[in-house]
């Protein structure tokens, strides 16, 4: 026996409307597209955003099958493809078209199909087949034939405009191009030319790329640095704004020239803006730029000294402090110095918030039942170990102590302040008589102009060591890209998200 299930009051009224009016305006439009009362379960229409073409019959699914990964890897993918066949509407049906080579009436030769992805919908690729008139000289001798291209198809590739337009905008959310190859059903290779496309419009002249256009606003700041573009020792430069963050200049090599080429491309009248340069130690950007432009400043980086000075001065200093205390037999002292490298070379304020966290036991790792991970926390007790290192080697103490300093002096409001503070320093260092701490006096004697003048220009390379970071993410996101013109493009349009 069937079941009964009663029909509410409001749907009652619904469903006696149905019945009554048995075609609906969509049911309406659906017969006159497809020649049907109405359509069977499970279809649904979809507004295509394409005037010029008429869809002839029902959309058919087919497997859809690609080959992914490599040669020694392979991945297939299996999905469906919806297959809508129809034709192309002429915007002057019935106009009369006259041979161009002859002069004679041309006359309809039959039509010519080929297949555009078109929008995806839901996990179903679409594709449509478009029927194209043809048309032919009626005349003996002449070969002249036509056949009309879809006005919403792509230049150069087999999709719709409605297709790259949605590809871009999931590129311009920094998807990579194999994920929008799966979402959309294109090949990888299409997708990576609709963006080297997307970027040339954006950031060359009249979207040829042919010229990169100059900066839109005048920038005050610059940060240059180099990073890595390819293994085997193959450098970049990028020169960004630092007030904004965007790249305004990329190009291969870590030289001089490319300063030069900088210059040239913004011009003069627009590098009489600039008032300072951010750089790491790296001497030949200053000088480049103070050979074409003696208005402007060179600041070098605080990080950069800081750095330095760890890595040159306080790291070798306590390696050599360890085998000294070893061959004099005191191991107890020696051991004290292992493993307290990065103790020795942070600050006071990370040591104390340290061992502030320690008392609060905060947890830097989670315990891991899956994979059988222990439960880390902070340990304290940094300041005490850094103190008792410090009190008891006059070296390190030094080292401290110059540390101390450097901070003190880039928090000089004047420049007159800071020569004091930095030649307070190069005192210090030169009086240990350890060639380590002379070697940093001898830096900071060679950078002397470039430290001073952050006291007037508070400016450092922070923004470009983030760029750099994003740009080593986007190489990995990637999975490399060997085209070096488009991965460049692809810095500067991720700088300006």
């Amino acid at each position: 026996m069937s079941k009964c299930t009663a029909i509410p009051p409001l749907a009652q009224q619904t469903f006696s409307f149905c019945v009554e009016n048995k075609l609906t305006a969509l049911d309406q439009a659906v017969s006159d597209q497809f020649g049907q009362p109405f359509m069977d379960g499970g279809y649904f229409v979809v507004d295509s955003h394409l005037p010029t073409f008429k869809q002839t019959g029902l959309p058919q699914i087919r497997p859809f099958i690609r080959q992914l990964g490599t040669k020694t890897k392979p991945i297939v993918l299996k999905k469906q493809v919806r297959l809508i066949n129809g034709k192309l509407v002429l915007p002057d049906k019935g106009a009369t078209y006259i041979c161009p080579m002859c002069g004679k009436v041309l006359h309809g030769n039959g039509d010519a199909a080929y297949d555009l992805y078109h929008l995806p919908l839901g996990d179903t690729y679409t594709k449509l087949q478009v029927s194209r008139p043809r048309l032919r000289c009626p005349g003996k001798d002449c070969p002249y034939n036509y056949t009309f291209e879809a006005d919403f198809k792509v230049e150069g590739h087999m999709l719709t405009q409605q297709l790259e337009a949605f590809a871009c905008d999931l590129l311009s959310q920094q998807m990579t191009l194999k994920d929008v190859a799966f979402i959309t059903g294109l090949n990888q290779n299409v997708v990576k030319d609709i963006d080297k496309k997307r970027l040339e419009a954006k950031y060359t002249v009249n979207g040829k790329g042919k010229e990169l256009i100059k900066p839109e606003k005048q920038s005050e700041f610059l940060g240059i640095d180099e990073f890595k573009l390819h293994n085997g020792r193959k450098y970049a430069t990028v020169i960004i704004d630092l007030q904004t963050g965007h790249v305004l200049y990329l190009a291969h090599t870590k030289k001089k020239q490319v300063v030069y080429d900088f210059m040239d491309f913004v011009g003069e009248e627009w590098m009489k803006g600039v008032k300072a340069v951010s750089s790491d130690m790296n001497a030949d950007y200053g000088d480049a730029f103070t050979e074409r432009c003696p208005h402007i400043k060179v600041v070098y980086d605080h990080f950069h000294i800081v750095k330095n000075f760890n890595d040159n001065v306080v790291t070798k200093v306590r390696n050599e402090e360890i085998r000294r205390l070893t061959e004099e037999g005191d191991t107890e002292a020696a051991n004290s110095l292992k493993g307290s490298k990065y103790v020795l070379m942070s600050n006071r304020e990370t040591l104390e918030q340290k061992d502030k966290d320690a008392a609060e036991g905060k947890v830097l790792s989670k315990e891991g039942i899956l994979f059988n991970g222990s439960e880390v926390t902070q340990k304290g007790g940094n300041l005490d170990w850094y103190r008792s290192i410090i009190r008891e080697n006059d070296l390190l103490f030094t080292c401290d102590l110059v540390k101390e300093k450097l901070k003190f002096a880039y928090e000089a409001d004047t420049e007159l302040k800071m020569k004091r503070r930095i030649n307070s320093i190069i005192n210090t260092c030169e009086s240990t008589g350890n060639r380590h701490f002379i070697w940093f006096a001898n830096l900071l004697k060679n950078h002397y102009d470039g430290i001073i003048i952050h006291a007037t220009y508070k400016i450092s390379t922070g923004k470009v060591e983030g760029t750099n970071q994003m740009i080593k993410t986007l190489r990995r996101k990637s999975y490399g890209l060997p085209d070096d013109e488009y991965f460049f493009l692809k810095i500067m349009d991720a700088s300006r998200r």
